[in-house]
């Protein structure tokens, strides 16, 4: 079983990968936006990650989830990628970052 290094040094690859998708019509990350709920790392090096978008009715409410699966799976060392899409509770502009709301123009 790897240690808590491993798995550390794994969620922050995701992190990094999940800061370079973007919500077409909005300039920031969907990290940054405060998309991604839970991100988890188990024994087996499976990433599940529990997701939102800023709407049901968001156009890329069907294919953000199939990006975020592809481009966290390319990551070395994840074996596979579990992505759970929920709506609860429902996003909101406060879970942004100080980041995203100035770029924004919110702050």
């Amino acid at each position: 079983m790897a240690n808590n290094k491993n798995f550390l040094e794994l969620e922050s690859k995701v992190v990094d990968v999940l800061k370079t998708i973007y919500d077409p019509e909005i300039p920031v990350s969907i990290y940054e936006m405060g998309l991604i709920y839970e991100i988890l790392v188990d024994n087996k090096y499976v990433v599940h990650i529990k997701m939102t978008v800023t709407a049901p009715n968001c156009p890329v409410a069907d294919t953000l989830p199939i990006e975020v699966h592809d481009k966290v799976k390319e990551i070395e060392g994840v074996s596979d990628v579990d992505v759970i899409m929920t709506f609860e509770p429902p996003w909101d502009p406060d879970m942004m970052t100080e980041a995203a709301k100035l770029e924004l123009g919110l702050l």
